[in-house]
């Protein structure tokens, strides 16, 4: 649970940086041409930064990572650890080179619709050279990352992002006149602040690591067997990521058609991953660590007990902030992304993608969840099987159904992936573990489940009367508008759970309070 609310609140810095950093994205660009096709090139690097931070490569490398600290000692670790780094070195390295090659041939199979406008393509494939270097700062970063993750160190590792979104605001203020002065266009620097911050993120993390004891060295041997094994555990990872980026692919070629549609999803999805972030991911996060020391000692009452524990959680999180996200997806777009460029048209094409989005919440939190524990179990080729089955319905979905009903049809297809997939992950860990039949479905869930409902059909009548999109109505109006509502929903959720006697959400809520209270006695 602590390690739990150390995540969240260093999750939670990142991602309101996350979201001034799309924020100030919208303002600068809105939702063009430019933007468009900084997502695309942006999206190409970022699919190893997905792989390696929240992916496969985290859940395979900490659990055999725990392993060989308890049974090897200080030095084998640190042996795999500068094994693994150069390992990835020459991965990552081999593979940027590769996008820099074949970046034209890329570009033109991620997004064909932009080969109609040549000055749009040039600045596509030019942003993806750009950050290309990126790939190596990022592997690093999620390297060291698991390292400290691995001796319960959580709050600087998840702060790292914050880095990365601070850079990105910073040149996204300061750089554009000056590119443009210059005959530069704007957009380009975006692509220097992901390259810089990058780099930040993984430098960032180094001093704590040398404080751990882990300096440098240069491994007696680098493809030694528990880096092998960190590779092969790998594999199965690999499979079910590359089914994931085919779905992405189709995803945006289909989008890439309809001016405007990437840069709608992509902030929709901003906003849908920011409470994942909060509480799923760095849930799973700490939980990952938790439950693999309990697999390695043997301790599978103490496991069960973890995975109850963060599934809870994860719920008593997600399914109210699926609610408010669904009932107030128009006031928070309106609020964070309809300055500058991003216009009313806009505000209501990004809201509809962030309530389909917002129905799989829950769904997208438990599979982070799982997907991890069964790592942990050595049965990696679950998660992978399961997204191969899940991933081919959503192409399936959207395929047949975008040219029909538009771009929504993509959120959808992400949203009815997501609960698939984790629908199937329950069955499969429930066999696996010997779980009881209630485990997953049980009253805490009910009650979780109740309590939202009413907190949304409060918020919702609250937000129809009192909140107005009049522009004559200054900002600052509408955030106050917008920040008594999210009270408001919250209150009625905590006093509903309360009626109905569910004290885990509220101590939860009270070890954030006085965690916060204790740190602004500090000062």
């Amino acid at each position: 649970m602590r390690s739990s609310i150390v995540m969240s609140i260093a999750t939670f810095a990142s991602r309101i940086l996350g979201l001034v950093r799309e924020q100030v994205m919208a303002m600068t660009f809105g939702a063009s041409h430019l933007t468009d096709a900084f997502l695309v090139a942006y999206r190409i690097p970022n699919l190893l930064r997905d792989l390696l931070a929240e992916g496969a490569f985290s859940a395979s490398f900490v659990p055999v990572f725990t392993e060989v600290k308890i049974k090897g000692g200080d030095n084998a670790a640190r042996e795999l650890l500068y094994s693994i780094a150069i390992l990835l070195a020459l991965i990552t390295g081999i593979v940027g080179v590769l996008i820099f090659i074949f970046t034209p041939e890329i570009m033109g199979a991620f997004a064909p619709s932009f080969k109609s406008d040549p000055g749009k393509f040039a600045i596509a494939v030019n942003l993806t050279r750009w950050m290309a270097s990126y790939l190596l700062c990022v592997s690093i970063a999620a390297l060291f990352t698991g390292v400290l993750n691995s001796h319960k160190i959580f709050f600087l590792p998840s702060l790292s992002p914050a880095l990365f979104n601070v850079v990105m605001i910073s040149f996204c203020l300061l750089l554009p006149t000056l590119l443009e002065k210059y005959g530069y266009s704007p957009v380009y620097c975006l692509g220097m602040a992901v390259m810089v911050g990058g780099f930040c993120q993984a430098l960032m993390q180094l001093p704590m690591l040398f404080r751990k004891g882990y300096l440098p060295l240069i491994p007696k041997v680098i493809f030694s067997a528990t880096a092998v094994r960190v590779v092969k555990r790998l594999g199965p990872g690999l499979i079910g990521f590359a089914a994931g980026q085919m779905n992405l692919f189709v995803t945006t070629v289909l989008a890439s058609s309809i001016i405007g549609a990437v840069s709608w999803l992509n902030y929709a999805f901003r906003l849908f991953q920011f409470p994942v972030g909060i509480f799923g991911v760095a849930v799973a996060n700490s939980h990952l660590v938790h439950f693999s020391y309990a697999i390695k000692s043997g301790d599978y009452e103490r496991a069960q007990k973890l995975i109850r524990e963060s599934y809870h959680l994860i719920l008593s999180m997600l399914l109210p902030a699926t609610v408010l996200l669904y009932v107030l997806a128009s006031e928070m777009t309106h609020i964070i992304f309809e300055h500058g460029h991003f216009k009313t048209f806009d505000t209501i094409m990004t809201a509809k993608a962030l309530c389909l989005y917002a129905i799989g919440l829950p769904g997208y939190g438990i599979y982070k969840l799982l997907v991890p524990t069964f790592y942990a179990l050595d049965r990696q080729r679950i998660p992978t099987i399961t997204t191969l089955a899940t991933v081919g319905v959503n192409i399936v979905l959207c395929i047949w159904l975008t040219p029909k009903f538009g771009f929504q049809v993509l959120a959808f297809g992400t949203t009815v992936t997501m609960l698939l997939n984790s629908l199937i992950l329950m069955e499969f860990l429930q066999h696996y573990m010997k779980l009881p039949a209630t485990f997953f479905i049980g009253m805490p869930v009910l009650k979780y489940s109740a309590a939202s409902l009413v907190m949304g059909v409060v918020t919702y009548f609250a937000a129809s009367r009192f909140f107005y999109f009049d522009l004559s109505v200054g900002l600052l109006t509408k955030i106050c508008q917008l920040s008594m509502l999210l009270g408001l929903g919250g209150t009625i959720y905590l006093l509903a759970m309360g009626c109905m006697g569910e004290r885990e959400v509220l101590l939860f809520v009270w070890e954030k309070v006085k965690r916060f209270r204790a740190k602004l006695s500090i000062f």
